[in-house]
């Protein structure tokens, strides 16, 4: 493990050839309250109620009920919280202001739907395109 990589505790709850199944004790990296801490585990708290259940690399062969910890690399967290909200938000607005010059506010609604389906089709395209990329993908760095 490396100081770049976020980690988090989980169990292993199926596999599937070179990978498992993990549940996560807790959203979000685990460094809520330390400095530069986002605060993510209240959010992932409150909207999520269910069990976290994530597919990770397996490359140390974890067994069905083992507690493990998952790594994902520097960044890669960031990248796609700003890539799945900070992307469809800018295009909307765009799509918006543009609609708005050629419209008024018909426009705008135009626009701003137009911008918006177009970020959600390149964010799908995008995640098919790197859905292969593993040094973005979570995997499991140790059993204890």
């Amino acid at each position: 493990m490396t100081t770049e990589e976020t980690t988090i505790r989980a169990t292993v709850r199926t596999l599937d050839g070179d990978e498992a199944l993990v549940e996560v004790e807790q959203g979000g990296c685990g460094r809520c309250h330390e400095d530069g801490g986002c605060g993510g585990q209240q959010l992932t708290q409150l909207f999520c109620t269910g069990p976290k259940n994530y597919r990770v690399a397996n490359p140390h062969g974890a067994q069905v009920g083992d507690q493990v910890t998952v790594a994902i690399a520097a960044g890669t967290v960031r990248r796609t919280a700003n890539l799945a909200y900070g992307l469809p938000l800018t295009v909307t607005i765009v799509g918006a202001a543009i609609g708005t010059q050629i419209n008024g506010d018909a426009g705008a609604m135009i626009g701003a739907l137009f911008g918006l389906v177009a970020a959600i089709y390149f964010i799908r395209h995008r995640a098919q395109a790197r859905g292969g990329n593993l040094a973005a993908r979570p995997y499991i760095i140790s059993r204890f």
